[in-house]
């Protein structure tokens, strides 16, 4: 060896070792392979011969070891912190011709070697305990064989030309499609330096030659393991997006079909206009108003506690019941029976522990007079004059329980006059129940106080409210439906 720097003295003596052992592991591997056939096919005579070469290579193998180690190793001194004992990497004696396995394993693999013995052997091998085998001679042709073909893990040697092992890992591993294959790197060389290398770009594991036979399968087989359990888990994942998928298609669908029930905006003689923001993808908010008869204008709001589908659906239930007036022995022109009869047609034992808050009035055109109820929600606010800054400010609130939270509970109707230039807004608590951006919440009066004022540039009226409200809350989101109407009576 010539005088150089130990580093380059190292190098030297890796790559010889190397040379070294790479005919010593094939002489092992076949002899290991000749022994179980030879048993397999009751030719034992053969075996006492084959042990003997087998044992020879071994021998061979060790004195390799020990004379060619490292520097540090042969002139005696202790090995540098970290560094491994060359001999824990090669792999111990296994008994030839004893290994047997009750089930073949399944998988595609790739052995990438650029010794077309070693990857004779290594495929005769794996393809003896099941597995279905493809070879590449170096990096390049493994990188076109994975992009071509599928596998279950990729074998590769680390000591190759043109593209070395830990090239072809830095590629494999850096690349969108391929990153997900399992490697498990295998090579002679016995630097631990070498194991952690392949580790950190991402191998999943490593295997020093000679291979043992049970070492080999196992190895294999935990990250056949693990690769099986991640593909599952990528179905499952797949699966559980194309159900989002197809949940959000029925939400969207179920969305437009709950719009599509709500009234069309009036203009006449009473003058209707709405504005909704469900909190998630279906709330449980729904409102509507419709002619009794010539005489009585029905109009009603109804906060379904809780949000989603099941809200969703017992809001439509009780809107459907409203709008075709289906309670058996209910006068739809008198509110108090109307939620009486709504609480005993919707206790909250039938409807997944469910209930919810309603406003209901009906206007009297001939008496020009609102009679209402309500049950457990907020009141209905009416402004009477010609001014926003003359406005009469009026709460038609009524004492009165949550609809189905309760059952046989009678529910008492109010009356209110109607002056000139009179708007009613009815509501559900999400339009003002919203927390501030310096802290607090919007209190009612507060919200009142906006319903009030004037408005500007033309601005729709709930446009502005909703904008102010909005300010106050520093967000478009809401933690609540919002629903709000505005009635105009001529």
């Amino acid at each position: 060896m010539s005088d150089s720097s130990p580093d380059s003295q190292e190098a030297e003596l890796s790559n010889l070792r190397h040379e070294l052992r790479t005919p010593l592991n094939q002489i092992i591997g076949y002899s290991e392979m000749l022994q179980e056939e030879a048993e397999e096919k009751g030719q034992k005579s053969f075996v006492p011969d084959l042990q003997k070469i087998h044992g020879a290579a071994r021998h061979l193998l060790t004195l390799i070891n020990e004379n060619l180690g490292s520097v540090a190793f042969r002139a005696g001194k202790t090995s540098r912190a970290g560094a491994a004992d060359p001999k824990a990497l090669v792999a111990p004696a296994h008994p030839a011709g004893k290994t047997r396995f009750a089930q073949p394993d399944h998988g595609k693999l790739l052995v990438v070697d650029d010794i077309a013995e070693n990857r004779d052997m290594l495929s005769r091998r794996l393809e003896k305990q099941g597995y279905t085998v493809s070879v590449a001679e170096n990096g390049l042709k493994a990188l076109e064989a994975v992009r071509a073909s599928e596998f279950d893990l990729v074998l590769l040697d680390i000591m190759m030309p043109e593209m070395d092992g830990y090239q072809t890992l830095e590629k494999l591993k850096s690349d969108r499609e391929l990153k997900h294959i399992p490697v498990i790197m295998i090579s002679a060389l016995d630097e631990i330096e070498s194991v952690v290398r392949c580790i950190q770009i991402g191998a999943e594991d490593y295997l020093p030659k000679p291979f043992d036979p049970v070492l080999l399968r196992a190895r294999i087989g935990a990250c056949l393991e693990k690769k099986r359990a991640r593909d599952q888990e990528q179905l499952y994942y797949q699966a559980l997006l194309e159900t989002q998928k197809q949940l959000t298609a029925e939400l969207a669908e179920a969305a437009t079909y709950v719009k599509s029930v709500l009234p069309a905006p009036l203009k006449g003689e009473i003058g209707a206009d709405w504005r909704f923001i469900p909190s998630t993808s279906l709330g449980g908010d729904s409102f509507g108003y419709h002619w009794l008869d010539s005489e009585h204008f029905a109009m009603y709001l109804l906060d379904v506690c809780g949000h989603g589908v099941g809200a969703a659906l017992l809001s439509i239930s009780v809107m459907n019941v409203l709008r075709s007036q289906s309670l058996p022995k209910t006068d739809f022109r008198n509110p108090g029976e109307v939620l009486g009869g709504l609480n005993d047609a919707f206790p909250m034992e039938k409807q997944n522990n469910m209930y919810f808050t309603i406003w209901y009035g009906v206007y009297n055109k001939s008496k020009r007079e609102i009679v209402y109820a309500s049950g457990g929600h907020p009141p209905a606010v009416l402004l009477s004059g010609p001014s926003a800054d003359k406005a009469k400010v009026v709460q038609l609130r009524i004492p009165g329980m949550a609809v189905g939270s309760m059952p046989s509970v009678s529910y008492r109707s109010g009356t209110c006059k109607l002056e000139a230039f009179s708007k009613l807004y009815v509501f559900s608590d999400g339009v003002y129940e919203v927390s501030k951006t310096g802290g607090g919440m919007v209190k009612f009066d507060e919200f009142v106080q906006c319903l009030a004022l004037p408005s500007s540039g033309g601005m729709p009226d709930l446009d502005r409210v909703l904008r102010y409200i909005t300010g106050l809350h520093g967000a478009s989101s809401f933690e609540d439906d919002v629903s709000i109407m505005r009635l105009v009576f001529d």
